[in-house]
């Protein structure tokens, strides 16, 4: 899909930001213009955070319409038009938990498995990791085309990430911030405290191995449904 049919940047927070109200604000979705304008300029819950007018947002909401990715909705005795997403069609098949998680990837770029877990609380309640994980091999192997992907970790990338493919593939020369852990105290561990800088190194190779074997499931389970032999 993400190949023959993608997203800019300011569509794809549109698309974010119709799938996010749709469930946490169902009594004013569909969005007007100048609703969708706040949604998408919104400083919580975005990254980036964007500055939009209601200029940018129009011009992109008719292309996304020309393209059936949203709906116009004329209401008898409203003033102004409303607009929903159509995504059902556009990605038939998609359940809520991969659709939340789809949400919060157009919303908030990269992220880590438990990141996602976290952030995606308001919109579907994952009971664990490997629920997260499991949704995620949902969108990676998505039968019209990836939707998804894993970044494994590397220079810049302590752990693994996911990012979504409705944008295009991530960019080859991209490279990613450096993931911050803090202290647990949420302040830079003093000089001379050998102990709390153990602690959270260890903290770390823990995440590090539980990333590993969620991968490690993860392409088991993926060449179980190739039928590809070890």
């Amino acid at each position: 899909m993400s190949a023959t049919d993608p997203l800019n940047a300011i569509e794809a927070r549109i698309l974010g930001c119709l799938l996010e109200k749709e469930i946490t604000l169902p009594d004013y979705y569909p969005l007007t213009l100048n609703a969708l304008t706040a949604a998408c300029n919104q400083t919580t819950n975005r990254d980036p955070v964007m500055s939009l007018d209601e200029g940018q947002i129009r011009r992109a909401v008719e292309a996304m319409k020309t393209r059936g990715w949203i709906f116009e909705i004329s209401i008898v005795g409203a003033r102004v038009s409303k607009y929903r997403h159509n995504l059902k069609t556009k990605l038939p098949g998609l359940e809520k938990p991969a659709v939340s998680l789809l949400c919060v990837l157009l919303l908030r770029g990269e992220q880590t498995l438990g990141e996602l877990r976290q952030r995606t609380e308001r919109l579907h309640a994952f009971p664990d990791l490997e629920s997260v994980d499991a949704e995620l091999l949902n969108l990676i192997s998505y039968s019209e085309g990836p939707l998804a992907a894993c970044l494994p970790a590397g220079p810049g990338r302590r752990v693994a990430q996911y990012t979504q493919l409705l944008t295009g593939e991530p960019g080859a020369d991209s490279t990613p911030q450096e993931e911050i852990i803090p202290p647990a105290s949420g302040s830079a561990a003093p000089v001379g405290a050998p102990a709390a800088v153990l602690e959270e190194d260890q903290a770390w190779k823990q995440r590090m191995e539980m990333e590993i074997e969620l991968l490690k499931a993860q392409l088991t389970r993926l060449k179980v449904r190739l039928g590809v032999e070890d």
